[in-house]
């Protein structure tokens, strides 16, 4: 998958999204970058920022980001349905996290 797709799908599952979940979203831009930094470590895909949950007064500050890596992606050497059956899933985990769910809470609502 290029990498025009690959940012095609991201956007194609934010589009998808049910409305009460795009209601809920605030302050948040989803970006793709080609690969996590050391500090980031080995994963597909990230959230920065302060979730819905945690917010006090939150005016006045930059957006979250939800970073999704594109050749760690690739690496997992998925068939192309596969493939963005783990996008799709990379992006409901970080957005998951933008609204507060925990990883355990994640994973039983296969957001994993």
């Amino acid at each position: 998958m290029r990498r025009h797709q690959f940012e095609q799908e991201v956007d194609r599952v934010i589009e998808t999204l049910p409305e009460w979940v795009l209601a809920e979203v605030d302050n948040l831009v989803v970006v793709v970058e080609d690969i996590p930094t050391v500090e980031q470590g080995d994963v597909l895909g990230i959230y920065e920022g302060v979730s819905l949950l945690e917010r006090g007064d939150y005016s006045g500050a930059l957006p979250d980001r939800i970073v999704i890596f594109y050749r760690p992606h690739l690496e997992l050497g998925l068939s192309d349905d596969e493939l963005k059956e783990e996008i799709r899933r990379t992006v409901l985990h970080e957005l998951g996290h933008h609204l507060g769910i925990d990883d355990r809470r994640l994973t039983e609502l296969d957001w994993g």
